[in-house]
């Protein structure tokens, strides 16, 4: 019988495996690891987050508050492109281009806040020192105007006109061109012994109503017109028998109110309102007069034949007296 070589293939000293049983599955091995499409982090958007907190603490500093304009341009654009990278989280880059858009805007409204304040305090500076520097040099104009203002005598000009005072001397009757003013002092003598009389015609040689001097025989007084008249004054008609001067000036020349005298006079009153005692011992008509320039003002004061002793009303200064008289006067105010 013939035997079966044995195997040489297979060491004598080893047995074969056991036989594979058809039922037992085959062994696996471990599936191969697979990589992740998704990183754990955001770098720009956390960059776009720090740079937009800076920039909001920036703005509120005056000093570098405009650098924080550029900061928060900047984390806008690495927030934005956070967003759109892929396999990146997005939650950061959005917070981060959140909080540097409104950096932006709080930055470029202090911005121009700061530039506000900064223009406005050196238009200011530059007024002051301009306001110093000229102001010793306006000084001595603005003052001066007062001072001539504050005067009875360019209150008198302001209101009656002002010209060269006119001076003429004649014998009889005579017509004399009165000045461009609405009123005037006339200062009159007479040496006659008849009726000596002073009138004021207007343009058409009728009375305005000013009578200034109506007396008989010599003279030597001042008297005004021009505060009552029904008309403008444009000459003065003379009556006399004898010799006679006068002159006409402005409101302006008026002495200031003496506190008694003798027969026609006219002074300017530069006090405040009062009280005014008046005397008079002549014999015929005695007329106290106020002129203020006002169409309200007291007008008339005294208005009596013969002697006289009372108190009257005195309006406030300046304004013009007017008294005439043929005796003596006094008075006396307040």
């Amino acid at each position: 019988m013939t035997g079966v070589p044995p195997d040489e293939s297979l060491p004598t000293n080893q047995t074969p495996p056991p036989p594979a049983d058809a039922t037992s599955p085959p062994p696996t091995s471990p599936p191969p690891a697979q990589a992740s499409n998704t990183k754990s982090g955001n770098g720009l958007g956390v960059a776009a987050l720090i740079l937009g907190i800076v920039a909001f603490v920036l703005a509120w500093i005056p000093a570098v508050g405009f650098f924080g304009i550029f900061l928060a341009v900047l984390g806008i654009i690495l927030g934005i492109i956070g967003l759109v990278a892929k396999g990146r989280p997005r939650n950061v880059a959005l917070a981060g281009t959140i909080v540097s858009g409104i950096a932006l805007l709080i930055s470029i409204i202090m911005s121009v806040v700061y530039a506000a304040v900064l223009v406005t305090a050196v238009d200011e500076a530059v007024t002051d020192s301009t306001s110093a520097e000229i102001a010793p040099e306006d000084e001595p104009s603005s003052e001066a105007p007062a001072e001539e203002t504050n005067t009875p005598q360019d209150w008198a000009d302001s209101t009656f006109g002002t010209f060269d005072p006119i001076s003429q001397t004649g014998t009889g009757d005579s017509v004399i061109a009165l000045p461009d003013a609405t009123a005037a002092v006339v200062t009159a003598t007479h040496d006659g012994s008849s009726n000596f009389a002073i009138s004021v015609l207007d343009a058409t040689n009728q009375s305005t109503g000013d009578l200034l001097v109506n007396t008989i025989g010599a003279y030597s007084g001042t008297t005004a017109y021009g505060f009552n008249a029904i008309a403008q004054g444009v000459n003065l008609e003379v009556k006399a028998d004898g010799n006679w001067s006068i002159t006409i000036a402005p409101i302006s020349s008026a002495p200031a109110l003496a506190p008694s005298g003798a027969g026609d006079a006219v002074f300017l009153y530069d006090g405040e309102a009062s009280t005014a005692a008046i005397t008079h011992d002549g014999a015929a008509n005695f007329v106290v007069s106020e002129e203020t320039g006002d169409a309200l003002s007291m007008g008339l004061l005294v208005n009596e034949i013969g002697p006289y002793s009372g108190t009257v009303p005195l309006s406030g200064g300046p304004s013009v007296i007017d008294i005439r008289a043929d005796g003596n006067w006094t008075f006396t105010v307040g």
